[in-house]
């Protein structure tokens, strides 16, 4: 396949190969489907349908580099989590002033959207679920880095990256680090995700929080029906 023609042609492929390789969830198993905002929401919500799961957002920020603000340096995500790429950061010169700067800077956004996508409801109980992460795509991986270990330190007993597109140096990182990555593509040479989209508008507060809405009432009423 020669890219995606938008996020839900992309999410509906991915959710078909993460059902297909997760198979049916067992008794014991708890399942939760997490997007990364904002657009992994659009991808996440066909793959918590194909898996009949929870979806919820896991709010994550990248620290951009001081004047290369698309350079990766880390991210932060919920629960006070933070990845660091400190050879990045030394290499850059990055003071420790200039770089706290930024983590407060994108940790007052990250608590922005915290309140915004959320709107007064508690996050989903992870621990003891098998979580399955999902974006639109991953580029240096330093956004999903932060996904996996916040919600690793959450307590999850399963961790799954679930992702369309990223480049091949970039998957052999996560699955260092996640206990299994399901990606359709690998373009090369790689240079952003949206590459991977012929149609990639950014995805807005609204949208997010209607996705959402959505999954909740589609919760609620399976579990009336059941």
């Amino acid at each position: 396949m020669d890219g995606f023609t938008n996020r839900d042609e992309a999410g509906r492929s991915l959710a078909d190969d993460v059902r297909r390789r997760l198979g049916a969830a067992n008794p014991d198993e708890r399942r939760l489907v997490l997007g990364l905002p904002r657009g992994g929401l659009p991808v996440a919500v066909h793959v918590a349908t194909a898996l009949d799961a929870p979806l919820d957002v896991l709010t994550v920020r990248k620290l951009g580099a001081p004047g290369h603000e698309e350079l990766a340096m880390g991210a932060i995500a919920s629960g006070g989590i933070q990845v660091l790429d400190r050879g990045l950061v030394d290499r850059l010169g990055v003071s420790e002033d200039r770089l706290q700067q930024v983590v407060e800077r994108e940790q007052a956004e990250l608590q922005r959207r915290e309140e915004a996508f959320r709107e007064g409801r508690e996050p989903l109980a992870l621990s003891g679920a098998t979580v399955v992460l999902v974006d639109d795509g991953v580029a240096t991986g330093a956004t999903m880095k932060a996904a996996i270990d916040a919600v690793r330190e959450a307590g999850t007993c399963r961790v799954v990256v679930a992702i369309p597109l990223a480049p091949k140096d970039t998957l052999r990182e996560l699955r260092a680090k996640a206990d299994e990555v399901i990606c359709l593509e690998t373009p090369s040479p790689f240079w952003a995700v949206g590459q991977g989209y012929h149609d990639f508008p950014q995805v807005q507060d609204d949208e997010v929080r209607r996705i959402l809405s959505e999954a909740r009432s589609h919760s609620k009423g399976a579990n009336a029906v059941g």
